[in-house]
């Protein structure tokens, strides 16, 4: 017979002692939830021994008061929020405060302090003379600011007659115990509440009552196993592996106590990999879920002016424009994403629909974007319910709602759109967009989402809710002492010296009635396993107090620890030999047919080739180029730009400088700078900095230029295009200058890089192709790096003839295409430092194989 067995029927002998078969509905029995009921009325019958039996009344404490009828409404939590919040606006206590969350932990402390009363009262008059006696009894107490702020404001909000969850609670309770005739039997497990404690005291004065404690009725714990874990990862893997093998063994009644939310989310997702379903008790804050991200976007969106990221991320969610079939959102979201790129377009809805003429598709949902906008305008206040009603019809107009509807988490999450919106109809506050949205954002982080529709052998609950269960196998995750005990509902604003002070519960209660629960559970369970990690991060982590002692006994009396552990090691050790490792030579090296081999290669091409045969693989056979970003800030590539452009229009205007005055040409320089650098100051600020940057070095770019025209160098052209057929294979490009001197010919390249960076490009003869190839295609026998940097302008050329060099890059190219038409593989063979900066290096997956 199990300890959970011997303890109902011991309280079934006590029961039936004081009143026999077979009719129990006399007497009422307080259960701590209703899966307790099932094995008390089984105990009945098995201790009664008769054919028939009427059973008690078995009621939850809450159940049983919300049966009891009241005089008055019950004023939501959210009117009393909302009022509250208004009053600490209105008053300006706490700058820079989130009020909100101040509001909602404020509420849970006068809930508290009206259950703390000396007395049960059963109606407003007694209730409002507790009160004073309460405060009374506070004012010649020394109290803290904060402790006095709660006490003050609490008594000023207990001033009205409108009933709040708590006083209703409260006088539903009083109306019981004075209504008390029938015997009350209540199952305990841990500390009850000091309103709950006031009731049975009343209960008694007219009835008898009796209080099985499982605490007083010598039931010792289980030893449960343990499992220290060395990672997240080990833990969840080894806790879905116990449940798979309590599943194997038959076991159809698994809970999973989890004390690491973080822990369970792996675990669950481990085990619906391995199709085994669990149904969740807990539930999880809507805050958590995609349906209210959809929310979250949606008014983000808004707020930062339909910034692009935010925009295209509301548009990929699955929820809006669920009237649309699946192919023509994500038809319209792949052009949107491509006009935004290739125009620039930060942000700003109007000049998103601007860049789509009407005719196109897109322009219908950016439409209905600007419609459902002007729903929520921002500049003006409005009530929360105001707000909640613009919401919903904005959520209309983008299909939103249709969407939601489709999922169970959404529906719930309209229906409580809905409710708030009824709730505070009377609140006539007025808010600013962003205290609504905050508060939606606290509402939506406190609401929880509980899926019924899972029905599972496997149950996440909490430790609370396991009081007098029983279980085939409870597994209790995440037990290391950062989480058992937890830290319960500890306030933000006012800690545990403000609840010491109005004698509320603290941390230190909080944390011994977790001990009583957990204890409660072992001593029902006796097929127990406990997972911790052990260490995080490199550091040890210790196992929780409440657990600790019982792993030394069971150590003392010469259990193996490592006994323990080593079977699921075992399985897991089997279950990952199965799994498909990538093998350490597994170095991609692909090969392409002839026909796929491109027959034009750009200079960054051929470079992109040396660099790294794969990346060049990846670029320019596959096509997987990264997409250009939305340029939001001024770049380094944007300012190389500029100044090519600007040396472009002055040297077309000045051939040559020598014999012109140095300060008219600095003049013109700075006037045409001015100009090509117009569109950026108008766009950002930060471009002033990136144009000083350039006057710095406009006297030493007019030396430089002398200095050549003084060799006899002038300039030629500029920006020219050049696509030289080679064989079997075109080699494309542009130079930006080519000097001439009689015959001779100059290839130059600005480059806004300091001259040691590029010698060393240069410093290993063919790494870098572009000299190479620009000699090449202009039959030049000079070619130079022009660096425009901090002030300085140098010529940095090549070591090598660059002749020579230019014909043996192009024979090599030549070979090397050649080769790869005939087969050659692209192996992923580039050095760290093309690596670090290469974007296809998710593809190649080097980290995996090397």
């Amino acid at each position: 017979m199990s300890p959970a067995t011997q303890l109902f029927d011991r309280i079934a002998q006590r029961i039936l002692a004081a009143y026999p078969a077979p009719d129990l509905r006399g007497i009422t029995i307080l259960l701590p939830n209703y899966h307790a009921a099932q094995p008390l009325a089984q105990a009945l019958i098995r201790i009664a021994q008769r054919p028939a039996l009427l059973l008690p009344q078995m009621v939850t404490l809450n159940e049983w008061a919300q049966s009891v009828p009241l005089d008055a409404d019950v004023v939501s939590d959210n009117q009393r929020s909302a009022l509250l919040y208004q009053h600490l606006r209105r008053h300006k206590w706490f700058d820079n405060a989130d009020l909100w969350s101040m509001t909602q932990e404020l509420l849970k402390l006068f809930d508290e302090l009206t259950h703390a009363l000396d007395a049960l009262p059963d109606d407003e008059a007694a209730f409002i003379e507790a009160v004073e006696r309460a405060y009374q009894a506070r004012q010649n107490t020394t109290l803290q600011l904060e402790a006095c702020l709660v006490f003050e404001l609490w008594h000023a909000m207990q001033a009205g007659a409108e009933l709040d969850a708590a006083r209703a609670y409260q006088q539903r309770l009083a109306k019981l115990a004075a209504q008390a005739q029938s015997p009350l039997y209540v199952l305990m497990a841990s500390e009850w509440e000091t309103v709950e404690k006031r009731f049975l005291e009343a209960y008694e004065q007219r009835a008898m009552v009796k209080v099985f404690d499982l605490r007083e009725m010598e039931a010792q714990p289980s030893a449960p196993r343990f499992f220290a874990a060395t990672s997240l990862e080990q833990e969840a893997s080894a806790a879905a592996m116990q449940v798979r093998l309590w599943l194997q063994q038959g076991k159809r009644d698994i809970a999973i106590v989890a004390q690491d939310r973080v822990v369970a989310r792996r675990m669950r997702a481990l085990l619906e990999r391995a199709e085994v379903l669990v149904a969740d008790e807990t539930g999880w804050t809507f805050a958590t879920l995609s349906v209210s991200t959809v929310l979250d976007r949606w008014l983000t969106a808004l707020q930062s002016d339909f910034y692009h990221h935010d925009l295209l991320d509301l548009l990929k969610s699955t929820f809006i424009f669920a009237d649309m079939t699946a192919s023509e959102r994500k038809s319209a979201v792949y052009e949107l994403e491509q006009l935004l790129r290739k125009h620039g377009v930060v942000s700003g809805l109007e000049k998103f629909i601007d860049l789509v003429p009407h005719e196109v598709a897109l322009h219908v949902p950016l439409a209905r974007l600007r419609q459902a906008a002007a729903l929520l305008e921002q500049s003006k206040k409005r009530t929360l319910t105001e707000w909640l009603a613009a919401l919903r019809e904005s959520l209309n107009v983008l299909s939103i709602d249709t969407g939601l509807q489709q999922d169970d988490a959404g529906q719930q999450l309209l229906s409580a759109l809905q409710t708030w919106q009824q709730e505070l109809a009377n609140d006539g506050g007025r808010y600013a967009f962003h205290e609504w949205r905050r508060w939606l954002a606290q509402q939506l982080d406190v609401q929880t989402y509980r899926d019924s529709s899972i029905a599972s052998a496997v149950r996440f609950t909490h430790l609370a809710a396991t009081r007098w269960r029983t279980f085939d196998a409870v597994l209790l995750l995440g037990c290391d002492a950062d989480h058992l005990p937890s830290a319960g509902d500890g306030g933000r604003w006012f800690n545990d010296a403000v609840r010491s002070v109005l004698n509320l519960p603290t941390r230190a209660t909080h944390a011994a009635r977790q001990r009583a629960d957990l204890m409660a559970l072992l001593a029902l369970n006796d097929t127990v396993l406990v997972t911790w990690q052990k260490d995080k991060s490199g550091e040890a982590r210790l196992l929780s107090p409440f657990l600790q002692m019982l792993r030394l006994e069971r150590e003392s009396r010469g259990a193996s620890l490592a006994l323990d552990e080593h079977e699921l090691h075992v399985y897991l050790a089997a279950e990952e030999s199965h799994h498909v490792a990538l093998p350490q030579s597994a170095q991609p090296v692909p090969n392409v047919v002839a026909e796929a081999v491109p027959t034009s290669v750009s200079i960054s091409g051929y470079n992109s080739l040396v660099a790294c045969p794969y990346q060049f693989y990846a670029r320019h056979i596959l096509k997987l180029n990264e997409l250009d970003e939305v340029q939001e800030a001024i770049e380094k590539s944007d300012y190389g730009e500029r100044v090519h452009e600007i040396l472009q229009r002055f040297h077309e205007r000045y051939p040559q400088v020598s014999g012109q005055d140095v300060a008219k040409m600095d003049a013109t320089l700075r006037d045409i700078s001015e100009q090509v650098f117009a569109d950026l100051l108008a766009q950002d600020f930060a471009a002033r900095a990136w144009l000083a940057r350039w006057y710095q070095s406009l006297p030493a770019y007019l030396a430089w230029q002398q200095e050549g025209e003084a060799e006899g160098w002038r300039y030629a052209e500029a920006e020219t295009k050049f696509d030289w057929p080679l064989e079997g294979v075109n080699l494309r490009g542009r130079i930006d200058r080519l000097d001439v001197r009689g015959d001779d010919k100059r290839v130059l390249d600005y480059k806004t890089q300091s001259d040691t960076v590029l010698r060393n490009k240069l410093k290993e003869p063919g790494e870098d192709v572009q000299l190479a190839c620009y000699a090449y295609a202009h039959e030049a026998a000079d070619v130079a790096f022009v660096s425009i940097d901090s002030g300085k302008v140098k010529s940095v050329a090549p070591k090598e003839d660059a002749s020579l060099l230019a014909q043996l890059n192009v024979e090599r190219l030549e070979q090397v295409m050649g080769a790869l038409r005939d087969g050659a593989g692209l192996p992923a063979n580039g050095i760290d430092a093309v690596c670090a900066y290469c974007e296809v290096r998710g593809v190649c997956r080097k980290g995996e194989w090397t």
